[in-house]
């Protein structure tokens, strides 16, 4: 039965889970939420209504690091997102909430604050992610200075966590000059053809970015 994720190509959570099946080449059904078809299944799947949502069989996957875990052992390919090794699984588990937590959750804070209206804005709660994302800027920068990849060696589940959520925190608070590390590991990222593919899938729909596109990457 063919899998049918339920995402925009535009959201962060989604291309966490988009560069997923691309690095292992797993087919499925994109259901394109906006689309009413695709909203309403989406309201009976999951009520709460976020996305991503993976639908496998009588299977309903909720959560895109859920997502990405149920693919590694039901689909698995040549990419070992997660390690079958529990300290390095450990590891990649660590990186990856280091990324949701501490670099997308302030980076959508600050999004989201642009499309509410000037009344509720929250510059107390925007400033504070702003600082968040300067300390995990530069705790990053340390924690990369020897390795390739989120975890070490090997490209995994944090990696698709990082990807999204550098890409689009540099646009709404860029990572300073002086985290060559971040700059170098988030080039990297966008030279991963598994991310390359889910940013080009994105471009048509750059206008929805409050902050405006900053007509680069």
């Amino acid at each position: 039965m063919t899998l049918k994720l339920y995402a925009h190509p535009f959201s962060s959570y989604c291309q966490k889970v988009l560069i997923a099946l691309y690095e292992n080449h797993i087919p499925f059904e994109f259901r394109m939420l906006g689309d009413e078809p695709a909203n309403a299944e989406l309201a009976s799947l999951w009520p709460i209504r976020r996305f991503p949502v993976l639908v496998d069989g009588k299977h309903t996957v909720v959560e895109a690091s859920i997502i990405i875990e149920h693919l590694g052992l039901s689909y698995a390919g040549p990419v070992k997102l997660v390690p079958d090794d529990s300290r390095a699984a450990l590891d990649v588990r660590m990186m990856d909430r280091f990324f949701d937590n501490y670099v997308m959750t302030p980076m959508q804070k600050i999004v989201l604050d642009c499309i509410r209206a000037e009344t509720d804005r929250d510059s107390h709660g925007v400033t504070e992610a702003r600082r968040m994302l300067d300390t995990a800027y530069a705790w990053l920068d340390f924690a990369m200075t020897d390795r390739k990849w989120a975890a070490g060696d090997a490209f995994s589940m944090a990696d698709c966590a990082a990807a999204p959520s550098l890409f689009y925190a540099d646009w709404a608070h860029p990572i300073g000059a002086e985290h060559a590390n971040v700059h170098a590991y988030r080039k990297r990222l966008l030279a991963r053809p598994s991310f390359a593919r889910a940013v080009d899938e994105a471009r048509p729909y750059r206008q929805l970015f409050p902050l405006g596109d900053p007509g680069r990457d």
